[in-house]
């Protein structure tokens, strides 16, 4: 599974990498023209707003595969290892239910017939291909949190994982 998650979030850093590029080459060609040419790009604040979200959405997905989001560790800092492992795997498979009940909703909602009338106001794209970041981000996010669970019911030690993936990125990029 650990091999599905590295797939996974090599892919999504390059998919970000790209997303955020062409959002600032299209937030730049919009002042451009706006203030230059004395033209709008009339399209610019929407696509621009799309690609914000579908980055939101893979950021997300990599904070959870290289556990950096934000957390309150001030009850399990005190716990012994056992138990502290057991809390984890916990913790994760409550997120997993609760992706699992948000991927199925959101499913549900990108297929229903209301969705799919529904338009883009300035490009008139179908709504459902920017809805599509929802399930591909939760799914993403849960493939990671599967990975991470599987690494903390090997004994592998988690409580320095954080600063040890977060030092593994930074090589990561360097060497790039």
């Amino acid at each position: 599974m650990k091999y599905v998650s590295n797939i996974v979030a090599s892919f999504e850093k390059k998919l970000a990498i790209i997303l955020m590029f062409a959002m600032a080459v299209i937030v730049a060609a919009a002042v451009l023209f706006r203030y230059v040419f004395k033209e709008p790009l009339f399209w610019a604040g929407e696509v621009s707003v799309f690609l914000l979200i579908y980055i939101t959405f893979i950021g997300g997905s990599l904070g959870l595969k290289y556990k950096t989001q934000a957390s309150m560790t001030l009850i399990t800092d005190y716990l012994p290892e056992k138990v502290n492992k057991w809390v984890a795997i916990l913790a994760h498979i409550f997120m997993l239910l609760f992706m699992s009940i948000l991927l199925f909703y959101c499913f549900s909602w990108i297929t229903s017939p209301s969705v799919a009338i529904q338009k883009s106001s300035a490009i008139l794209m179908p709504m459902w291909i920017p809805y599509a970041i929802l399930p591909v981000g939760l799914l993403c996010a849960s493939i990671h949190l599967i990975s991470n669970m599987i690494d903390i019911t090997n004994n592998q030690r988690f409580d320095s994982e954080m600063m040890n993936n977060l030092h593994a990125a930074a090589k990561e990029s360097e060497e790039k």
